[in-house]
């Protein structure tokens, strides 16, 4: 049976989403989409992360991925979430990126808080299957909690030693690069096919650029999920991986939609 149209039951925040009829797809099945897309995001690259990036050891990384393989872990699963469950919820997988679309005008703001809620589980819930994993290595757990549990930090908590300063403004700044990819890309018809690649991709560059730094949040629902996991320092440092990622993708955001207003105006 076809579905009818609900007009301004929830907004179409892509062009795949609109082609797709999205709008009237449930607000519970969009939640799910959310959770699930996070909980891949998460799986994919931060289970590489802990998994894969010095294998067999710290000492002896003859087989491990590196910096590069968890770039491409985290491209690659956010490619696989989107041309999954992105026509039904947009493919946001990120309460900054769902942040920025709002402020854009390209999200409902009654379906907010349940995106926001659906990415955190998502998070969670991944990174307790991998913490589950884990257990079955006598002392694996142990070695990933005293190292942080790929959770993102400054000062002595980042990969290369740098300050809050400078994480702060790298996240900012890198969310909001990629919150303005993904208001562009979306936005063309005739980029609907390569969206998911295009936005994979460009997650990839932005952990090649910024996983010595901060070790790549850009995603308060991965940071929230890898700090719970992480110990006292992953969890005090958090706010900076909430707050920064948030600014950069409303300042994105705002830009976009007052930029698209000026443009058609003028």
């Amino acid at each position: 049976m076809a579905r009818k149209n609900t007009p301004g039951a929830v907004s179409a925040s892509t062009s795949e989403q609109r082609r797709e009829d999205a709008a009237t797809w449930s607000p519970l099945a969009r939640y799910l989409s959310e959770c699930f897309g996070t909980f891949l995001l998460v799986l994919g690259g931060v289970g590489t992360a802990l998994f894969a990036a010095n294998f067999p050891s710290d000492t002896d990384n003859q087989s491990g991925v590196g910096f590069l393989g968890v770039a491409l872990a985290f491209g690659l699963t956010l490619v696989a979430g989107i041309a999954a469950v992105g026509h039904i919820s947009g493919g946001h997988f990120n309460p900054a990126v769902t942040l920025g679309l709002l402020a854009a005008g390209r999200t409902d703001v009654k379906h907010v808080p349940g995106y926001i809620v659906s990415q955190v589980v998502g998070g969670l819930a991944a990174t307790s299957i991998i913490a589950v994993v884990l257990s079955g290595k006598a002392g694996a757990f142990a070695a990933a909690h005293d190292a942080g549990f790929a959770s993102n930090g400054f000062g002595s908590a980042s990969p290369g030693g740098y300050g809050l300063g400078a994480v702060f403004l790298t996240e900012a700044v890198l969310t909001g690069v990629f919150t303005a990819v993904i208001l562009s890309i979306t936005a063309k018809q005739e980029y609907q096919a390569l969206a998911p690649i295009g936005i994979g991709l460009t997650l990839t560059l932005i952990h090649l650029v910024s996983i010595p730094v901060s070790n790549t949040s850009v995603n308060p629902a991965r940071s929230i999920a890898t700090a719970v996991y992480g110990g006292a320092t992953p969890l005090a440092q958090l706010w900076v991986f909430i707050v920064a990622p948030i600014v950069g993708a409303l300042v994105a955001g705002l830009i976009v939609r007052v930029g698209g207003r000026r443009r058609i105006t003028s």
